[in-house]
């Protein structure tokens, strides 16, 4: 099935909303989650992702510039937006600072203001496009909020469920959901969720940002060499 991104992004954020649901679940009954963290931050996230699905996705043009005989079409741009941000979040997380313990982190007071700009600037890029955002706020949280690695992997599931899902509440009214294909899809992605969270068992906190980090860059690099260069 091909999907334009417009329609592809809308129907990623149901996918990423529901499988990060289910792992946020699992993780609130681990006690994972930092709820007080993820109020702050998801807040205005959510804001900024349904403004953007509602109103901002839909008002940009089809057709935005050529550059030689190159057409940079809304599609291409959006993969290209994506791909940018990604390659800048996976150097912070590569490069990353010492990661704080547990009970450093309990006596470590975050910045607010930072992490509720940042909230809001991360909606916008999750609105625009498509994406849960995971790469951008599992950094946030590491940085700002000073979360451990691993506590700030199941907030983000948190936070990521409710933001996608608002998200994916701002383009239902603008086309037609193949429900059946997407339940389908969402099914898969759950399976996987669970295979992560077993994992993760198995997996300290400092070599998942590292990992987590370099698969980030590789899926940037990947995706402007497919929408730039192929």
């Amino acid at each position: 099935m091909f999907l334009n991104p417009v329609v592809a992004t809308a129907y990623s954020l149901f996918v990423v909303g529901t499988s990060s649901l289910v792992g946020a679940i699992k993780n609130i009954q681990k006690g994972l989650v930092d709820f007080k963290t993820a109020l702050v931050f998801a807040t205005p996230a959510f804001i900024a992702v349904y403004i953007t699905r509602k109103f901002l996705v839909p008002a940009i043009p089809e057709e935005l510039f050529y550059i030689g005989d190159f057409l940079l079409s809304k599609d291409i741009a959006i993969m290209v937006f994506f791909a940018s941000i990604m390659l800048l979040a996976s150097i912070s997380m590569i490069r990353g600072r010492k990661e704080l313990t547990e009970d450093e982190s309990k006596n470590t007071h975050f910045n607010y203001i930072s992490l509720i700009l940042q909230g809001f600037g991360i909606g916008l890029v999750t609105g625009t496009v498509g994406a849960g955002g995971g790469f951008l706020i599992i950094p946030a949280l590491v940085f700002l909020a000073k979360l451990p690695m691993k506590k700030a992997v199941a907030t983000s599931l948190f936070i990521i469920a409710i933001n996608s899902l608002i998200g994916f509440l701002g383009d239902v009214q603008n086309f037609e959901i193949d429900w059946p294909f997407l339940l389908v899809f969402s099914s898969i992605s759950v399976v996987g969720i669970f295979i992560g969270i077993y994992l993760n068992k198995f997996i300290e906190g400092k070599k998942l940002k590292k990992i987590f980090g370099w698969f980030v860059l590789l899926m940037g690099i990947y995706i402007l060499y497919k929408e730039l260069l192929a």
